[in-house]
């Protein structure tokens, strides 16, 4: 995989400045849990420094080993997590630290690096809701006001998701068919433009 100062190159191209849109993306929703994980774990830093590298690169610092080596850390806070939110939680912070390094190859799996976090925190919404379905409808609108067009761009390069057998492969699935009818595709979209969640919430529970 050919790579220049600037651009990443694969099966198709991405410029570092479409991966910091990337990233900040992941970040932010990353940011809206990490509170889930730390309320849990409070003496493990590893996924606060995962998302604080991630701000590193995207506010225009080159990438380096710090993303890749705090978002490995933040999975492994993960895998110790006392609850299912908590380890989503973590696991999206590591998301957001390796989104500086989303690979250019046209695998439906590089999805998950996109919006894996994204669909976790609506989970942890549902979960903390006592799994109450209707809970990851805001979450899910916030998730698609977020996405940028340069965002929805990047992700109608990869092939669509689809839907897992876990609740978060599930959502993100649902929230990918949604940000691609924003990119231009009419159904599923209410009359005011927005994204009629209820419709979808049949593949999400």
């Amino acid at each position: 995989m050919a790579q220049s100062k600037h651009t990443v190159s694969g099966d198709f191209d991405l410029t570092m400045d479409e991966l910091r849109v990337v990233a900040r993306y992941v970040a932010r929703h990353a940011e809206d849990v990490l509170s889930v994980f730390e309320q849990a774990v409070p003496d493990d830093p590893r996924p606060r420094a995962a998302i604080e590298a991630a701000w590193v690169f995207i506010n225009g610092a080159n990438r380096t080993m710090s993303q890749r080596i705090t978002s490995l850390d933040a999975h492994r806070a993960a895998r110790y997590a006392p609850s299912e939110a908590a380890r989503l939680a973590a696991r999206s912070a590591g998301d957001a630290a390796s989104a500086a390094y989303l690979h250019p190859i046209a695998q439906a799996g590089q999805v998950g690096h996109i919006l894996r976090a994204p669909a976790s925190a609506a989970h942890i919404a549902r979960i903390g809701a006592g799994g109450d379905p209707a809970m990851v409808d805001a979450p899910l609108e916030r998730s698609r006001r977020r996405a940028t067009p340069v965002l929805i761009d990047v992700l109608c390069r990869y092939p669509p998701v689809a839907g897992g057998s876990s609740p978060v492969a599930r959502l993100m699935s649902t929230l990918d068919r949604f940000l691609r009818q924003a990119g231009g595709q009419p159904p599923g979209r209410t009359e005011a433009g927005g994204v009629d969640a209820r419709k979808e919430r049949k593949y999400t529970s």
